[in-house]
């Protein structure tokens, strides 16, 4: 009998601990909620995280201040470093929503893709993507990678193409980020043979660098204004070294709900190419601040 009383004791026991350690404290990531409805996450708070530079910081701000207009808590990390790094936070969950580009990703998660349209890329993710995360709507507007070079290189060397390189690229010195040549390196020289008499890291001044010669050619965003301010020419990716690199949100799937997809999708709904290329102008030419810029775009589109 005694032994049947503390046997009853110890499952009460055990029960109400497991109540409390459910109970007791609220993940702003989890899965579920008891006030959530059938088919809803919680997302009680919203992590969006940015890459380190200028348009990603923007695009987040967008998406943090859209988020924020229906309600939802959202915490902004911008600003945090390369998809080498970030990468990692949001497949943890310590991210919840990331700005990505589409062609980029899939090159990143699964390095023997071959997939260069937008369709096929979404369809490689889907594949190469952990169950946690899911790539959302891409949006029409496009930041694609690009081999940059003043009007003046192009016209003396007559190059219009990458593959037009070739004959000159061992004289030449190239730029782009400081991860450009561990990425591109085998990717330029299997599809082009393209080999560089030197790779500079530089960074967010690599349209500047291609135009004071510091580098000969370099890895500029399609969208950078400073390609017509500083009167570059991006040659044209011929053999399709570049994959498409629409823009989405890329979300840790247990932290967002309906709310948080629709109003993500309205986003990418409205952002275009021309779109991004004048607010980026307003964020790396005229200097205005990434949150105001997002806030003015947002309203002209009846999102906040």
């Amino acid at each position: 009998m005694m032994k049947r009383l503390v046997s009853a004791l110890a499952v009460a026991v055990t029960a109400a601990l497991a109540l409390t350690a459910c109970g007791g404290g609220s993940d702003p990531l989890s899965s579920t909620s008891a006030s959530a409805a059938p088919g809803e996450t919680s997302a009680s708070k919203v992590v969006v995280g940015s890459f380190n530079f200028p348009e990603s910081v923007l695009l987040a701000s967008i998406y943090a201040q859209a988020l924020q207009a229906k309600g939802v808590t959202v915490e902004e990390k911008p600003n945090i470093g390369s998809r080498e790094i970030v990468y990692g936070q949001i497949k943890s969950g310590g991210l919840t929503v990331l700005p990505e580009y589409i062609g980029s990703l899939l090159a990143f998660v699964d390095k023997t893709t071959t997939a260069k349209t937008k369709d096929e890329i979404l369809a490689g993710l889907k594949t190469a993507l952990p169950a946690d995360l899911e790539v959302l709507e891409p949006a029409a507007a496009e930041d694609n990678n690009s081999l940059t070079v003043t009007k003046e290189t192009a016209a003396k060397h007559n190059l219009t193409t990458i593959e037009d390189l070739v004959k000159v690229s061992k004289d030449f010195v190239v730029g782009g980020p400081p991860e450009f040549k561990e990425r591109q390196e085998k990717n330029f020289k299997d599809v082009y043979g393209l080999e560089f008499k030197e790779w500079k890291p530089t960074g967010e001044t690599t349209a500047d660098a291609i135009k004071s010669g510091t580098v000969q050619v370099g890895n500029v965003f399609t969208t950078d204004p400073k390609i017509l301010l500083n009167d570059l020419v991006s040659l044209q990716d011929n053999k399709n070294a570049f994959g498409a690199d629409n823009i989405a949100p890329l979300v840790y799937k247990a932290g967002v709900n309906d709310t948080v997809t629709s109003t993500l999708d309205a986003v990418s709904a409205k952002l275009d190419t021309a779109t991004l290329v004048s607010l980026m102008k307003r964020v790396s030419v005229d200097k205005d601040d990434p949150p105001v810029v997002a806030k003015d775009w947002l309203s002209q589109n009846g999102l906040v």
